[in-house]
């Protein structure tokens, strides 16, 4: 068994603490793992990427193969669009709904979506919304990750370990927050049928 993960956003909306989270959840659960990322600018709204190779065997190489993406997790509708040549036939894209407009030609939203919504396998989320509403708006990541979840050879409970482990150090209310989120995103796509049929 080998996933690859492409985990697609900007700078400072939490792809590499999903990175982390799946890395230490994979450990939490006697799996190999390997991860490369690029962070160019990020502080400034700069594109973050990563490729995160989970598996029950070793692996040799941290890069995936065009083709070979299993899932494409985006916290940004448009990064999403660089990566779909890495994507599986099968694969799934999960994204969050709202754009990070940091250019002034950003294209427009509904060509997005439509390339998006091409694919067979898409969950557009407004993970957002979905965070605000749990009051932790920096959450959304989480929300993203709850609902990926469903999709990705990991158990919540080394999942959840690894949300603990990764924000104890800030508070138990960060780590509870987080959690929740993280229950969020999970829950709504527990309530979609289509999707998990």
């Amino acid at each position: 068994m080998i996933t690859n993960i492409i985990l697609a956003g900007v700078g400072g909306q939490g792809i590499l603490t999903i990175a982390a989270t799946l890395d230490t959840a994979s450990l939490n659960n006697a799996l190999f793992f390997k991860q490369s990322e690029v962070h160019g600018m990020s502080q400034r709204g700069g594109a973050v990427e990563s490729h995160l190779r989970i598996s029950d065997g070793q692996i040799y190489s941290d890069l995936i193969p065009m083709g070979e993406a299993d899932m494409i997790l985006g916290m940004e509708p448009m990064e999403v669009l660089r990566y779909l040549p890495f994507l599986k036939k099968e694969g799934w894209i999960i994204t969050e709904k709202n754009p990070f407009v940091n250019i002034s030609d950003y294209p427009p939203m509904d060509a997005i979506f439509t390339k998006i919504e091409s694919y067979k396998n898409h969950l557009i989320i407004d993970a957002s919304a979905i965070a605000k509403k749990l009051g932790v708006t920096k959450a959304a990541n989480m929300v993203l990750l709850g609902a990926a979840s469903h999709f990705i050879p990991i158990k919540d409970r080394a999942l959840r370990a690894a949300i603990k482990s990764l924000f104890q150090s800030k508070s138990d209310r960060m780590v509870q927050l987080n959690l929740k989120a993280f229950d969020a995103g999970k829950q709504y796509v527990t309530t979609m049928e289509s999707v998990l049929k």
